[in-house]
């Protein structure tokens, strides 16, 4: 049997990792098996990640608590994805979604659906990602061009609202479940949301 490893990615020093760290935890992680970046997720030059991708060896099992702490785009998700699951032989666990558990059904149908759901889930992640972006820019031009004032910016998103926010949106997890997803008191996920929706919605 493999040994099991962590890892985990908070988007920069100021954002916490503590919801990572417990459910590591939870599953049994131990603290010399943990790797962690605090870093942007844009690329892969992690010192932790690359560290933790030549540690791994066939049979292994790497846990991450969602899906996009290996990345923040499509392309990226699927690459490690491929590296981990093809190249180094290894078998990937997504607390989050029990689906995305490579351990499971082992034959070529269940390869097929972890695969399938881990390409739906890395789009929709990315493709809410850049319509919300998309709509904030133009609700904030329109706003603007009516004279409006913004006062001082708001902090920068947790790299888990949009797949957070999607899953909400879809109506498969409660708005709890989705700021917990995220790191975020519920109701600062709640505003952030509203705010989106409402910079999204305002006319031209």
């Amino acid at each position: 049997m493999g040994i099991s490893y962590g890892y985990i990615r908070v988007s920069s020093t100021d954002q916490n990792e503590d919801r990572q760290l417990l459910a590591m935890k939870s599953h049994g992680i131990a603290d010399e098996r943990l790797f962690m970046d605090k870093l942007s997720g844009k690329d892969f030059n992690r010192p932790r990640y690359r560290a933790l991708l030549s540690r791994l060896r066939p049979g292994d099992q790497l846990c991450i608590a969602s899906i996009d702490r290996l990345g923040r785009n499509y392309e990226e998700i699927q690459e490690q994805w491929r590296i981990l699951t093809r190249e180094k032989k290894v078998d990937i666990l997504v607390f989050d979604m029990p689906l995305l558990d490579t351990r499971r059904d082992k034959d070529l149908l269940g390869t097929f659906i972890a695969d399938l759901v881990l390409q739906v889930l890395s789009f929709v992640a990315q493709n809410e990602r850049e319509n919300i972006r998309r709509r904030q820019a133009e609700g904030i031009a329109a706003a603007k061009r009516r004279g409006i004032r913004f006062g001082r910016r708001a902090a920068p998103l947790p790299d888990t609202f949009f797949l957070a926010y999607s899953q909400w949106k879809n109506g498969t997890c409660s708005m709890s479940e989705a700021a917990r997803l995220c790191g975020m008191p519920r109701s600062s996920f709640r505003c952030r949301v509203l705010r989106l929706q409402a910079e999204s919605d305002a006319p031209d």
